[in-house]
């Protein structure tokens, strides 16, 4: 039985446990269902994982600021273009502490998505989160950052108004911050776009999330010029971009689990997982020196590149 087999009989028994009577049987649609659900997991290919990252029920950052942050108070543009909606920036209190949010949104209606330009940010994007990441450095708020996108807009637009340099300020400004930084991959991380809110001193991904330097589509594209899904396969699985790639290759720092199903199955219990991740690394990272932290994110980040000859995760430098 295929992936796809198993999600259609996973509905199939979520609908007919809803409208089953006989407690014996329901025992026995969930005994199945519980069944089911661990060969999905078991199951999923590399493309899969791209898929369920890219479902558009997943839960997206202002799911996870209205669950888990208090009075919220985003704020807008960068103070040289205009607003990008597909940035979402702001403060407010996480676990008893203020906090800077920054995430990337892509809507959900048509006329959300087309607002937001589908989670794609332009250059003023980059710099309202350049400006947030100043101000948690200046009063050592700690800040969390919720990945989401394919990657930067690269149209014609977004190149005229410095694109690669916006990208580039909001590394050099994450880099400066001296306060905790996690940073959340919670569905598709793509490119220098992912990457631009993706300096943390802890990074986490979701289960089911992605994280890469291009997506499987474009990958087959330049590589074999065809972007077939039997290419497109074999791009997702030579990218290493799954959760526990990631893991072992010392990019990320934990893999958090989802729903049985994938987080757009159960959004508050994939959001719940989430919160009580940031909520343990906070408190731990709480209790160091602001400096020490800047320098510990340095060091992680330095040591990437070689942490696979290196040993993975133990090595890295940065803080364990």
């Amino acid at each position: 039985m295929s992936a796809a087999e198993i999600e259609r009989r996973l509905e199939a028994i979520a609908g007919n446990l809803a409208a089953e009577k006989s407690a014996g049987a329901r025992r026995k649609l969930a005994a199945e269902r519980k069944r089911l659900e661990g060969e999905l997991r078991a199951r999923l290919s590399p493309i899969d994982r791209v898929r369920a990252a890219r479902n558009p029920a997943r839960p997206q950052t202002l799911d996870y600021v209205e669950a888990l942050i208090t009075d919220f108070i985003e704020l807008h543009g960068d103070r040289r273009y205009g607003d990008d909606g597909a940035m979402v920036a702001g403060m407010g209190w996480f676990d008893g502490h203020p906090v800077a949010i920054v995430g990337h949104q892509r809507g959900r209606s048509t006329v959300e998505r087309l607002r937001r330009n589908f989670g794609k940010p332009y250059p003023e994007g980059y710099r309202k989160a350049a400006r947030l990441f100043d101000l948690a450095s200046r009063f050592h708020l700690p800040v969390i950052t919720f990945i989401d996108t394919q990657g930067a807009e690269p149209g014609i637009g977004a190149e005229q108004r410095g694109q690669s340099e916006a990208i580039a300020a909001s590394l050099e400004a994450m880099a400066r911050i001296e306060a905790p930084v996690v940073a959340c991959v919670i569905g598709e991380g793509g490119s220098g776009g992912a990457l631009a809110i993706g300096v943390g001193n802890v990074v986490l991904m979701q289960e089911n999330a992605c994280y890469s330097v291009i997506t499987p589509e474009g990958c087959a594209a330049i590589l074999w010029r065809e972007a077939g899904p039997e290419k497109v396969a074999d791009a997702a699985r030579a990218l290493k971009l799954t959760a526990d790639d990631l893991l072992g290759l010392g990019i990320i720092d934990e893999v958090v689990a989802e729903p049985p199903g994938g987080a757009h199955r159960e959004p508050r219990a994939a959001i719940a997982a989430v919160g009580a991740a940031l909520t343990r690394h906070l408190r731990r990272m709480l209790k160091l020196a602001p400096e020490e932290l800047r320098r510990a994110r340095g060091r992680k980040f330095a040591a990437i590149g070689s942490a696979w000859l290196t040993g993975g995760v133990e090595k890295r430098g940065g803080i364990e």
